[in-house]
């Protein structure tokens, strides 16, 4: 029946993983629509969102890892009964992404590596500001680590690709898949 949604033939979780102000949340939404125009059973599930169904959810490091694997463990429900996951997520630490992973059937590591000066310079919340000021503590790549994926799936740098490049870089990983 055209237009009902299709069961992904090899579910997957598509995690986007980058500083804040990188692209990951823009690729990532332009990515989810890509997979529902086509059809494909998907969910998006966004760090920020998230956080919000959990206000009480802290930013040590302990809180940072429990976040990130409470995201990672409805994404790998979704992908058992078969929905792809499209997540972005600023996910700093390789520990949480490795546990993520550890849970997930087929985990796709998209690591947004836009340099930290890009980054800043498109904040228009001004987190960044207010971490340099020392307004905002433990704030990832300021005061806090951000730690690269040592093997990911697919690097984006969002400061020489467009987002339209992005997004086809993106979509060429999964396609094999749905």
């Amino acid at each position: 029946m055209a237009g009902k949604p299709l069961e992904a033939q090899n579910p997957f979780v598509l995690w986007f993983t980058g500083l804040s102000g990188s692209g990951k949340s823009t690729i990532a939404d332009q990515v989810y629509t890509v997979l529902k125009d086509r059809h494909v059973k998907v969910e998006r599930l966004d760090g920020d969102e998230i956080r919000a169904i959990f206000p009480d959810t802290g930013f040590a490091r302990e809180e940072r890892v429990a976040h990130i694997v409470r995201v990672g463990y409805l994404a790998a429900v979704l992908e058992r009964n078969g929905v792809c996951s499209v997540v972005s997520l600023v996910s700093p630490y390789r520990e949480a992404r490795d546990r993520v992973r550890a849970l997930c059937r087929r985990f796709i590591e998209v690591h947004v590596s836009t340099p930290l000066s890009v980054c800043e310079s498109r904040d228009v919340k001004g987190l960044y500001a207010k971490a340099r000021r020392g307004e905002i503590r433990s704030f990832t790549g300021i005061d806090d680590p951000y730690e690269d994926p040592e093997r990911p799936d697919l690097v984006i740098d969002t400061s020489r690709q467009t987002v339209a490049e992005s997004v086809s870089a993106a979509m060429e990983h999964v396609s094999p898949y749905v």
